[in-house]
């Protein structure tokens, strides 16, 4: 068969390895960048007009974030995910969502672990899905993190659908707010009544998916399901473990933690099981990860967060005194709420500017004193980070948690969370 994979990245390359294994498929390489190194041997097409000679080729692999209408071909549009999907043996549980899918994913698959179940953690947060396909037997279950981009023209549905948060992303890349959301619900439009959809009853876009789906329908938070209650994690009547031994800080973490409760009850309802898989797990790079404390000054990474509401989550997971560091390049996200609690959190000592739509994020608070701001012009985070270390005082918090994209600036928000550490480590 021949086969083009459109775009080189992490997915395309598992792509690659995965269907070159078969001698008799003709794989072709299409990227845009014109110095891309593949691997030995392989046909490979570069520069910016790649994705306009798919001519001729019978699969074409899509690779995030290429939207499927932007290549030109006669073969059939395929991915990494529907290819997973259509092999897979196993139940999967799939969890999509703006913020949260890698915690969440992790915390169905600590619990799941716990209860002596054989887990696959996949996605942005795992392995690529084709990487293990093989090894998958029909008893295990596999967690898949799904990106908007994953489930663009998703053909197949999980078992079990967490749709958790969603707000305006990516609008640099979807046309607009109606597609992103379209794609975010792929992920049950191919669900029947046998499977189960879990989803966040306090978000509009979350319920407005959940009104499409066919599958029996979990919301979250609910009295008669998975909620809080004195402190516990209840679900409905069967009490379960305090909040407390969550490791991860945050209101919107305890969240996470709900919609994984509810993810992983027909699997298991040990209460033994999920406190200790709740408890083994201590957060993901960059997300709201504690750094280092210096002079009594406590310092998190959460570079993750790439849009407002993010950032305000960061900003409402502390009480103590603490220093913001904002702004990036911008994804068409709507900046109100985060104004709002840059204003109303009495608790911000100073917010540190940087990016190119930092200026924008703070210059109405800038203009009106309401808060202490600090634009920093400089790309060096060690620059970044010795300005924040300035502005606070013994007992704060400096929080990396940008509410925009890194593109800017740096390679990607790993790159941003790992400067941001090593320039902390340098204090």
């Amino acid at each position: 068969m021949k086969i083009a994979i459109a775009a080189y990245g992490v997915e395309g390359q598992a792509s690659y390895r995965y269907y070159s294994k078969d001698p008799t498929n003709d794989v072709t390489i299409f990227d845009q960048n014109p110095a891309l190194v593949g691997p030995e041997g392989a046909t490979i097409v570069l520069g910016t007009d790649a994705f306009e000679k798919l001519g001729g080729y019978e699969l074409i692999l899509r690779s995030p974030p290429i939207a499927p209408y932007h290549l030109r071909t006669d073969g059939k549009i395929w991915s990494a995910t529907n290819e997973f999907f259509a092999k897979c043996p196993a139940d999967i549980i799939g969890v999509t969502g703006t913020k949260g899918k890698g915690t969440t994913a992790s915390l169905i698959a600590s619990i799941l672990e716990a209860a002596g179940q054989k887990v696959w953690l996949v996605g942005n947060i795992g392995v690529p899905a084709l990487d293990i396909l093989e090894q998958v037997q029909p008893s295990d279950v596999v967690v898949y993190e799904l990106s908007s981009f994953q489930l663009w023209d998703l053909e197949a549905a999980p078992r079990t659908a967490v749709v958790l948060f969603i707000e305006q992303e990516h609008l640099d890349v979807h046309k607009d707010m109606a597609e992103y959301v379209a794609a975010k619900g792929n992920i049950t439009k191919f669900q029947t009544s046998d499977d189960l959809l879990i989803f966040n009853v306090e978000n509009e876009f979350s319920r407005q998916i959940a009104e499409g789906s066919a599958a029996q329908k979990v919301g979250y938070p609910g009295r008669a399901t998975t909620h809080i209650e004195d402190g516990y994690f209840y679900n409905g009547e069967q009490k379960m473990c305090s909040v407390d031994i969550l490791q991860i800080p945050g209101e919107h973490n305890r969240s996470n933690a709900i919609a994984a409760i509810d993810a992983v009850w027909k699997y298991t309802q040990d209460a033994a099981a999920i406190e200790k898989g709740l408890h083994a797990f201590k957060g993901l790079p960059h997300r709201l990860a504690y750094v280092a404390s210096v002079s009594d000054v406590a310092y998190y990474d959460d570079s993750i967060a790439t849009t407002p509401t993010s950032a305000v989550a960061a900003l409402t997971s502390f009480t103590q005194p603490k220093v913001i560091i904002l702004g990036g390049s911008d994804k068409g996200g709507d900046y109100r709420p985060l104004l709002i609690e840059l204003i109303k959190n009495t608790s911000i000592r100073a917010i540190v500017s940087i990016g190119a739509n930092g200026a924008a994020i703070t210059g109405m608070l800038d203009d009106q004193n309401l808060v202490k701001v600090h634009r920093v012009d400089s790309k060096d985070m060690n620059d970044i980070v010795a300005t924040a270390a300035s502005l606070a005082q013994p007992g704060d918090v400096v929080i990396l948690s940008p509410a925009a994209a890194s593109f800017d600036m740096f390679k990607n928000y790993a790159d941003r969370g790992q400067q941001f550490i090593d320039a902390v480590n340098k204090l």
